[in-house]
């Protein structure tokens, strides 16, 4: 059942970065989550690193420019793609001064098109309220691919925070494609007491969140897990026995 899981969020993911609808992946299915994840990143890189000296020379002279000028041009002349392949190479101060001068909007494209990993000392420095309306303008767009990615970048107040304005559904389908899975326990803990409930409950209600509500199941530690028993008997049979089963 975990592998299962595993392997159709690398598989969502996977067909963000290829920008093509998830169907035509489906044969990748019964192909390991690890490798599947280990492709993803081969592909990510590739296209990072095409052009790159190019765009190390774009990020050298972005040096140069006043950060307001360099925040409208990135806007209107560059655009949030190649924005995103410069992120991981500018200065890490000019990288924060610059994003917080763009538009909540445009950064959450920006944000869709970013490899976390290599802008990873910008994204941790960028301050909370321009987060958290980028987090706003994502869940609006129902992106949960990429809050998913940089929720393993944030400091955990800022997460929380995060968080409280995304409502139960959505929480659910974001750890469903989080990159990593381990911190899903750790980012659970982070919710107030009851929100687990709410989780579990949202998902009774809804066929389409039972994968996601499951497979969060299977990374909960036993002690949260247990105390999620007694909140069984009243959901939908088809769920609370599913729910039992990845339980025990």
């Amino acid at each position: 059942m975990t592998a299962d899981y595993a392997s159709r969020a690398e598989i969502l993911k996977l067909a963000r970065v290829l920008d093509v609808e998830p169907e035509r992946l489906e044969y990748l299915a019964r192909v390991d989550a690890d490798d599947l994840k280990a492709f993803r990143e081969q592909v990510t890189d590739t296209l990072f690193d095409a052009n790159i000296a190019v765009l190390q020379r774009m990020a050298l002279a972005a040096r140069l420019l006043p950060g307001g000028v360099l925040a409208k041009i990135a806007e209107k002349v560059f655009g949030p793609l190649l924005c995103a392949r410069i992120a991981g190479l500018v200065d890490v101060a000019r990288g924060v001064d610059v994003a917080k001068r763009l538009h909540p909007r445009f950064l959450a494209e920006v944000a869709a098109e970013l490899d976390p990993r290599r802008a990873s000392a910008i994204i941790t420095r960028i301050p909370l309220d321009t987060v958290l309306a980028v987090a706003a303008e994502l869940a609006r767009k129902e992106d949960w691919i990429t809050l998913g990615r940089f929720v393993g970048h944030l400091p955990d107040p800022t997460v929380r925070r995060a968080l409280e304005q995304i409502d139960d559904a959505g929480l659910l389908r974001i750890a469903f494609v989080l990159d990593d899975k381990s911190r899903i326990d750790h980012v659970v803990g982070l919710l107030p007491a009851d929100r687990l409930a709410g989780l579990l409950t949202t998902a009774g209600r809804d066929e389409d969140l039972w994968t996601p509500a499951l497979d969060l199941l299977t990374h909960l530690s036993e002690p949260r897990r247990a105390t999620l028993k007694p909140l069984l008997g009243g959901l939908p049979s088809g769920f609370r026995e599913r729910a039992q089963a990845t339980i025990r």
